[in-house]
């Protein structure tokens, strides 16, 4: 079997470098994409920010502790997805094969390419450099056999860094890798494997595979598969999307009944999202974690798919109402989404809500 050639691009701090292009005043500043307030937490940091400490998904107001000199800037993701398709438009010059993750970075299988260039490492330093000169903007990009090696490898030269991993250096690449750079280990799964003698790849790969799928289940075979460097994944164009959602960790636990100003900003930001899909979303859904780290799911599906942003806001607010945890309950998360995604001309779901 032939070796894939898999590309992962990865744009440098997409959101606060496209402020930056932008508006010359925030070049070489600290920049936060998020909006002020105790209960925002940050899009995205230029590089000038993460130098305090500042990274996305942070509560806001951590990161105005951190850098005080850092200059906020409201998102504006109707901008960012017209970039990202201008972006898109370059990838898909070299192959059809392109799965995009986010608005802000991708997969693409260069196994074969459009262009005729000779190698996928070539293929990437001519997508950077048209990144780089006709948007103004940088990316980053690893090359690898597969789209779990490719990943890591994007990242190892950011920002502005091109890395390939060889088929003949999987092995020595990967055994020093702490076991946290795999996909899927967190501080909890991190903890276990130290427990059973695994910090790095290399140890991770000395335990038997019974091992792990007793300790882990399904996910234990897909480590031992991942410390081999194996992930037959496939790279997969215009995935449907499943879901459109938001949601925000508040810096101090909260009742229910304080919710309502997140729930109302995380529908905004969902509906905007959604505006970018062809297909129509059918149901609305609540997500909520409590202090003591349970997840809750409320979700509704009306008789006709949310027709505004007023709409979408309004169900979601109403499911609150359906939690039921009794008014000392305090919770640390709250997400809005919308699922159930249908042509435009299906109408199937129709009948399918009053069978």
């Amino acid at each position: 079997m032939s070796v894939r050639k898999i590309v992962h691009i990865d744009m440098d701090a997409f959101y606060a470098s496209v402020e930056q292009r932008d508006d010359a005043r925030l070049r070489g500043k600290p920049v936060v994409v998020a909006w002020r307030g105790n209960r925002s937490v940050v899009c995205a940091a230029s590089y000038e920010a993460r130098r305090f400490g500042v990274r996305s998904a942070m509560p806001a107001v951590r990161a105005e502790r951190l850098c005080p000199e850092a200059i906020f800037v409201p998102p504006d993701f109707p901008r960012y997805r017209a970039v990202s398709r201008m972006v898109r438009e370059i990838f898909q010059e070299h192959t059809d094969l392109v799965e995009p993750l986010s608005l802000d970075e991708a997969y693409l299988d260069l196994t074969e390419n459009k262009t005729g260039l000779l190698t996928a490492t070539r293929v990437a330093r001519a997508i950077r450099e048209r990144i780089r000169q006709e948007l103004q903007l940088t990316a980053s990009a690893g090359v690898a056999p597969n789209k779990f090696l490719a990943k890591i490898a994007s990242d190892w030269r950011k920002p502005d860094g091109l890395f390939v991993i060889q088929p003949d250096e999987v092995d020595p690449f990967l055994r020093p890798l702490p076991v946290e750079r795999l996909p899927g280990v967190g501080k909890v799964t991190a903890e276990r494997l130290k427990q059973i003698g695994a910090q790095t790849v290399g140890e991770l790969r000395g335990l038997e595979m019974a091992t792990l799928e007793g300790q882990f289940g399904r996910y234990g075979v897909r480590l031992y598969e991942l410390s081999r460097g194996v992930d037959h994944s496939k790279v997969v164009p215009n995935r449907p999307t499943q879901s459109v959602s938001a949601e925000d960790t508040f810096e101090r636990d909260m009742p229910l009944s304080e919710t309502g100003p997140v729930i109302c900003r995380l529908a905004e930001k969902v509906w905007s999202a959604s505006r970018n899909e062809s297909r129509t979303a059918r149901t609305v859904v609540l997500k909520l974690k409590t202090s003591e780290f349970n997840i809750l799911t409320r979700s509704y599906t009306p008789p006709s798919p949310p027709a505004s942003c007023e709409e979408l806001t309004q169900i979601a607010l109403s499911l609150r109402e359906r939690i039921g945890l009794g008014v000392q309950q305090r919770f640390r998360l709250v997400g809005v989404g919308l699922t159930n995604f249908r042509e435009p001309e299906d109408t199937s779901w129709q009948s399918a809500l009053f069978n």
